[in-house]
């Protein structure tokens, strides 16, 4: 989330003239008459009509862009509408409110459950979970289950004189730096090298020490789609153990990739199957197919949750056990999880996201075909692929290819990988829900229209302006 400042030296009331309102353009202020003024940076000095208040607001919203055509996002942007009615109705519940609200709670409780089954959880019925406002969330949650797990295990040393850390690829989401630098742990990361674009098992191993507090792998790096071998980096810990002693845990962010493996990939091992796997992360808005703002973070036992991190507050006349950052949040993201559940079941689930990786496949087969391109990533595992510039390519690069999609209303970010492959700049395409294969035709075609174009260029026209966030 952007920080924003105030804009020094600005008086809209003083500055900003009246507009006139259109008698169509929504009821007329009662206050003001036919005019108004939209607030930008102070408060307005009265009210104006609820019509003419949404018509200002809803207007300068309508130059955002579509967030049907956005590539870039893994956040959900289409449900349908009974969800969406479901939202609306439970928008004034407080979650934190449980003993107010016991049947939200309860379909927290049960969505928790059905992820532990899911997932494979020992006691799936017994999990331990909890929803969050995202995987950001979930992650901060999981890393601190993690470092007060070895901070019990090193009372002499920590925090006298041990520093802990923790273990990950370079192509983590943001919110593990920020968990790292947040609660004081030294992130240690391993580089991309060569065609590999995530964690090297052994790599890993090589890095972790006493003061390792945990492995974090990914399941979809967000760079190019693709799992990273969860299994193999269990068997790397295995061994590490065996000879050192170390027993060092792993969580999978399965921000995306934990929502599309159990239906898709079933035979794949990445899951709390894995004994050595303590905890798991998904975000409900992303594959989870839920609008945005909920998360959703399970630990294989009551172990590997400390019961001190666990507040158990007297919150109006109620004793709730709760673990999480944020406390008021409305329960329509709950609600619209428990519905999507309810509604797809796995089947329908299996149905949904294997028709975005059929996209994903045919999309990138289809670009590749142009010539113009060298695929990373194909869309088989994620439905997500990850493109470049072919070999000879001399007069456009990726940022011209993103800059002129833009025109046509369509968000592809092009990016820089991270070390040690700074060298490497690519477009990614994120599939989901709701884009279909006619909308995936429709991309293809304003794609082909404007590389003949690109093609007569003299020059990349360069790097304009950083178009890529996790």
């Amino acid at each position: 989330m952007a920080l924003h400042k105030g804009t020094p030296g600005r008086r809209d009331l003083d500055e900003s003239p009246d507009f006139s309102i259109n008698p169509l353009y929504g009821e007329a202020n009662p206050v003001s008459g036919m005019t108004g003024r939209p607030p930008r940076h102070c408060l307005p000095d009265g009210p104006m009509a609820p019509t003419t208040a949404y018509q200002f607001v809803h207007d300068e919203l309508m130059l955002d862009g579509n967030a049907r055509q956005n590539l870039a996002t893994f956040v959900t942007t289409w449900m349908e509408p009974q969800a969406g009615r479901l939202m609306s109705d439970c928008f004034a519940k407080n979650m934190i409110d449980k003993d107010e609200y016991p049947r939200t709670a309860e379909l927290e409780r049960r969505c928790v459950t059905m992820l532990g089954h899911l997932w494979h959880a020992p006691d799936p019925d017994a999990v331990v979970g909890c929803s969050t406002t995202g995987s950001s969330e979930a992650c901060m949650l999981a890393g601190m289950a993690f470092k007060r797990r070895w901070a019990k295990r090193n009372p002499v040393s920590y925090p006298a004189t041990a520093r802990p850390n923790l273990v990950m690829g370079t192509n983590v989401q943001v919110c593990w730096e920020k968990f790292c630098d947040f609660w004081e742990v030294e992130a240690r990361q391993v580089p991309m090298e060569g065609d590999r674009f995530h964690l090297d098992p052994q790599a890993a191993a090589e890095l972790c020490d006493e003061n390792t507090i945990g492995v974090v792998a990914v399941l979809g790096s967000t760079f190019d789609g693709s799992y990273e071998p969860v299994a193999e980096v269990c068997r790397a810990l295995d061994d590490l153990q065996e000879r050192t002693g170390l027993d060092i845990p792993v969580h999978v962010d399965g921000a995306s990739g934990a929502m599309v493996a159990p239906f898709l990939d079933p035979d794949l091992l990445w899951d709390f199957q894995l004994p050595r796997v303590a905890s798991i992360n998904t975000s409900g808005h992303k594959y989870g197919l839920v609008y945005p703002g909920v998360g959703w973070a399970l630990w294989r036992t009551t172990d590997a949750l400390p019961e001190e991190l666990v507040f158990r507050v007297d919150y109006l006349g109620g004793d709730m056990p709760t673990f999480s950052l944020n406390f008021s949040r409305p329960g329509s993201q709950v609600a619209a999880q428990y519905y999507t559940f309810v509604r797809l079941g796995r089947e329908g689930y299996r149905a949904v996201q294997q028709q975005t990786r059929d996209v994903a496949r045919s999309l990138a087969e289809r670009i590749e075909a142009f010539g113009d391109f060298t695929m990373l990533s194909r869309g088989d595992q994620l439905p997500v692929f990850a493109f470049t510039t072919a070999e000879g390519i001399r007069d456009f690069d990726v940022y011209d290819v993103s800059r002129r999609l833009r025109e046509r209303g369509w968000l592809v970010p092009a990016y820089t990988f991270p070390p040690n492959r700074e060298d490497l700049s690519v477009l990614r395409v994120v599939c989901r829900n709701g884009f279909s294969e006619d909308l995936a035709d429709l991309f293809l075609g304003d794609l082909g229209s404007l590389l003949p174009e690109l093609r007569s260029q003299p020059a990349p026209m360069g790097k304009v302006a950083k178009a890529f966030h996790h």
